[in-house]
Parts: C-alpha cells; structure tokens; sequence
C-alpha cells in the first residue's frame, strides 16, 4: 500500500510539473494562486484539524511574512533571501507570542482571541501609514531570482512554487504523523486524558501554533512574490474564514484535504466568478452541500464513497 501511494504521488508531482507545457499563462497562474493556497490552509490545518483548534486569525500571518519582506525590500533594498529569512523568523516570533496569550482560553474564547489579534494587526495595517502605505498598499516589488532563475516568468514561478509546496506539505506531513503529531491529536480528542499521562497539552498546544505561524509566513512570501503588491485586506477576516473553508470543506485533518479545498475556493473565486456574477452564493450552495452529505469533508466523504461503491474494507 505504501510502495503504491508513492507512486500515485509521484504521478501527480509528475503532471504538475508538465502542466505548464500544455496550458496558457492564465492557467498557469491559476495554479500558482491554487498552490499558494494550499500551503497556507494546510498551515491553519495544524490547528484546525490536528489540534482541534479553530482560529479566526490566521490571515496574520500570512500578512505580516508579505509585509515584512516587502518592506525590507522596499525600504532597505536589501535582497530577496535576507529579507525572506527576516520575515519568518519575524511572523513566527509574532505566532509565538499570539499563540501564547490566545492558549490561554479554549473554545469559542480561543477563536475570539485569535479574531481579535488579527484584528488589531489588520487595523494597523490600515492606521499606520507611513510604515504600510494605508489603504493605499505596498507596490513596486519584484519576484526573486535564486540561483539565476528568473522568476519573472510565470512558468518558472509556478514551478519555484511547486516546489515550495511539495516540500511544505511534505514537512506537514512528517510532523503531523510523527510522536508530537500523535500527541497533538491526542490533546484535540482526550485532553484531560493527555494531562493525567503527564502531557503538557498547553505546550503541545502553543508548539503547534508556531509551527503553523511558520508555515503561513511561508505563503505569505510566496503570495508577495506572485502579486508583488500587498494590501492590508489580505489580513482581514475574510481572508482567514476562506482559509478555514478551505480546510473544512477539503476535510480538517487529512493532508489532501486543504489541497482540494484550495482548489474549490480559488477555481469559484478566480475561475467561476467571471461567468458567474453571485459566485459567492454558489460558493455557499456548494458549501452547504459539502456539510449535508459529506460532514467531514470531501476528502473522507469520497472515501467512504469509495468504499461502499467498491466495497473496499477500511
């Protein structure tokens, strides 16, 4: 079973890399955006569906890695690799502190925290003009060049960011079904059972926060780099709900599952939409149909499609 799920993997890797060959740039940078996405509700995916943590706030971090390399690079002048280094140490330093103070509560009172820290970062964003440029926004930026590959062109960005994405979602994966994986969703079914083993669930708990904080500021490069423009709305809450849709809808922990939901939210918002005016009330149909019949997600609902159609014993 093993030997054959790699070689579906490398399948896929396989088409993913050759796409580009057969599709025009538009296509081509609708999966750029797609895999952007991926990477950053497989990040909120950590929380979501390993630790049983639902944020709001999510959208931070994302914001902030794209603000923080945009300005250094913008003010600064210096390159594309320090100031990535720089704003992920930076947005993960921020994740630390803001998992600290919003793991203090659980439930709804974690989700309001992380709602409201978002918040505050969304509103300077805004407010603080002469750091952000307001409502006005960063522009003037430019893609990377490692190694001489220029990233400027569309294919060679798309396949910079494939490889991006394999790996994080590759390291997503390690993580998740290593030791501090398991505990993680021990603290997300049995807490109380987790502590009286002696667990620290608090700290299981705030680590994954930080390694989801440092995931997003992953996509957050990667996003400043395909746009080379940042607004402050991409830390809004819209912008975290479309990620905890995408996990929701694609199936809350299950590696796939933000992948696929990735997929729905960016082909309905970029795609769709310009032959459908109300794209978002058939974003709600199709979400609400996901809810009905398959509760747990696309991923596990095609699944267990599978395995009555086929018969396939779990």
């Amino acid at each position: 079973m093993i030997l054959k799920n790699n070689y579906f993997y490398l399948a896929v890797a396989l088409i993913l890399t050759i796409a580009p060959l057969f599709f025009g740039e538009y296509y081509v940078n609708l999966g750029s955006q797609i895999m952007i996405a991926a990477v950053f509700a497989a990040s909120l995916n950590i929380l979501v569906g390993y630790g049983g943590l639902t944020s709001l706030g999510h959208a931070t971090y994302l914001g902030l890695s794209a603000y923080t390399s945009a300005w250094l690079f913008l003010k600064t002048g210096w390159d594309h690799g320090t100031t990535a280094i720089i704003a992920i140490v930076f947005t993960t330093v921020i994740g630390a502190i803001f998992g600290w103070i919003s793991l203090r509560a659980s439930g709804l009172s974690f989700l309001m925290l992380t709602l409201a820290l978002s918040q505050i970062i969304w509103g300077i964003g805004y407010r603080w003009v002469a750091l952000t440029n307001g409502d006005n926004g960063l522009s003037g930026l430019t893609r990377p060049s490692p190694f001489g590959w220029d990233l400027e062109n569309s294919t060679n960005f798309y396949w910079f960011t494939l490889i991006i994405t394999i790996g994080c979602l590759f390291f997503i994966g390690l993580i998740v079904n290593s030791p501090f994986g398991a505990s993680l969703k021990g603290t997300r079914d049995q807490d109380k059972r987790m502590s009286a083993l002696g667990f620290n669930v608090w700290k299981i708990r705030w680590v994954s926060f930080v390694i989801s904080s440092f995931f997003g500021a992953i996509s957050g490069l990667l996003y400043i780099y395909f746009n080379k423009y940042v607004h402050p709305s991409v830390m809004s809450i819209t912008s975290s709900a479309e990620a905890l849709l995408c996990v929701i809808a694609g199936g809350a922990g299950t590696l796939a599952g933000p992948i696929l939901g990735s997929i729905l939210i960016v082909m309905l918002k970029n795609y769709v939409s310009g032959f459908v005016e109300r794209w978002n009330m058939l974003l709600g149909i199709i979400f609400v149909f996901i809810v009905i019949f398959m509760p747990t997600g696309m991923v596990p609902g095609i699944l267990q499609l599978k395995n009555r159609l086929f018969g396939v014993k779990k």
